[in-house]
């Protein structure tokens, strides 16, 4: 039984059962489970599924075609089509054949980027294929890539003989913390919300990492196999991870590495000055690949204009690969165990936790009760001043019924406990804020942290909300 995914399953299902034929796109990143979710919502109900080859010639995915179509048919001779103007006419066909009943017929083609080089013209007998038949025969057609941003530039916004013809979208996503506890429930893998929230900093939510975590041992123990042990899975899965995405992935990873450097992101300008890549719509087109396969995130900070956007690395498993993985000779092990104690370790914790609260905002909107409330989330930064202290405050929820939460996010192993110096900086953060900002709406403080607050002198009266971990499940 398949775990999560309820929201795409109720679209697959819904397609399935339309009057009408459909092109469906599924987009999503390396590992996310985009294969396994088409394969296992339409077990037994594939009438035609290929896979791509990676760096396969045209030649060869023709073949490729031809040994695909032949394991649906096993009578029919094989026979490789000399184009794709005649694979897609043998698969028209072919369907044609089956057409005994009045069951949608499916059509899986996965990684297709692989597939539809620059001089396959794969697209053009794909397009014969959808716009001659397919879309008036009651077909459902499945397209599927895990370059993201190829299957948005070449696919849903196709300017030639596909344009407007896709008729759904499905990106998948990560699991959130909540979908990663059901599904080691699911394996009979039981894990507190503090070991699920370890794991997800190392890994986040992608369903192939995780399926490497075993039961019966502790967070830190399958880090240690799965990330240091010189055999472990995501010991070298970096290496594969941007090259089976990007053409050129050298300059998708150096960026990506500069991100890993600079925690509160950096500017456009700042990108250029360190990657010595030059300013124009070649960086134009990395950034927003890397932020439309969910490595990265833009965002304007509050106040500020579209030109100052900053650009932050939050794919959790690149910034664990790089701060503590990489350094690492071929051969070397290490212990998380010894890691896991380092300053290091603790000073990465705070801001890979920051991250998972910006990935699971709608979670901590639903713990505040706004969730019918539209807003917008922001970070806020001050530099130094003759008059002030600089400041930083993690996330801002600035909310439609007059009201901003400051939200001050921090991995504690125990129940915190609020200093009289730390309320200090958070009466300090709250008054510089409205001080800048000049705004008139209600300011709340908001503390987000692992296991909740001990309430004393110093937070009474000062800390409006509190959230703990659970409330991001």
């Amino acid at each position: 039984m398949m775990t999560g995914r309820t929201e795409e399953q109720a679209i697959l299902s819904k397609i399935y059962k339309s009057s009408k034929s459909e092109l469906l796109a599924v987009i999503g990143r390396r590992r996310v489970g985009k294969t396994y979710l088409i394969r296992e919502f339409f077990k037994g109900k594939l009438a035609f599924e290929m896979v791509g080859l990676k760096d396969g010639s045209t030649k060869q995915q023709l073949r490729n075609f031809a040994y695909s179509l032949k394991e649906v048919v096993p009578s029919t001779d094989l026979t490789v089509p000399k184009d794709w103007l005649e694979a897609f006419y043998l698969l028209k066909e072919q369907l044609e054949k089956e057409r005994k009943t009045e069951e949608k017929k499916v059509v899986f083609i996965d990684e297709l980027p692989w597939i539809a080089t620059a001089k396959s013209d794969f697209l053009t007998g794909f397009s014969f294929f959808w716009n001659s038949y397919a879309s008036k025969a009651n077909v459902l057609v499945i397209i599927c890539g895990s370059a993201t941003a190829w299957m948005i530039k070449k696919i849903i916004n196709n300017k030639g003989g596909l344009h407007n013809r896709v008729t759904r979208k499905i990106l998948l996503r990560p699991f959130t913390l909540s979908e990663t506890a059901a599904y080691f429930e699911a394996k009979n893998i039981h894990f507190n919300h503090y070991q699920l929230l370890y794991l997800y900093m190392t890994m986040g939510g992608i369903p192939h990492y995780l399926d490497q975590v075993e039961g019966g041992k502790s967070a830190a123990q399958n880090i240690d196999e799965i990330c240091f042990h010189p055999q472990g899975m995501l010991r070298t899965e970096f290496a594969n991870l941007y090259s089976s995405l990007f053409k050129n992935p050298e300059r998708y990873e150096a960026i990506v590495r500069i991100l890993a450097g600079k925690w509160q992101g950096l500017s456009r300008a700042e990108i250029v000055a360190k990657s010595k890549i030059k300013d124009g719509g070649g960086l134009t087109n990395i950034l927003q690949e890397l932020e439309q396969s969910g490595f990265i995130t833009a965002y304007v900070p509050f106040n500020k204009k579209k030109k100052d956007t900053l650009f932050r690395l939050t794919d959790n498993y690149s910034l664990f690969y790089l701060k503590f993985i990489q350094a690492l000779a071929n051969n070397q092990s290490n212990s998380w165990q010894m890691l896991s104690q380092t300053q290091s370790w603790k000073s990465w914790s705070g801001y890979a936790f920051e991250n998972i609260c910006l990935q699971h905002i709608e979670q901590i909107k639903k713990a505040l009760g706004i969730t019918g409330i539209h807003t917008n989330q922001f970070s806020f930064f001050a530099k130094a001043s003759e008059t002030h202290k600089g400041t930083q405050i993690d996330l801002l929820i600035d909310r439609q019924d007059k009201v901003i939460n400051l939200c001050e996010i921090k991995f504690y192993n125990d129940t915190l406990t609020l200093t009289k110096t730390y309320a200090e900086n958070l009466i300090h953060k709250k008054r510089l804020f409205k001080q800048l900002s000049k705004t008139k709406k209600q300011l709340f403080i908001t503390l987000i942290t692992t296991y909740g607050l001990q309430q004393n002198q110093h937070s009474i009266g000062l800390i409006d909300n509190i959230l703990g971990l659970k409330d991001l499940f």
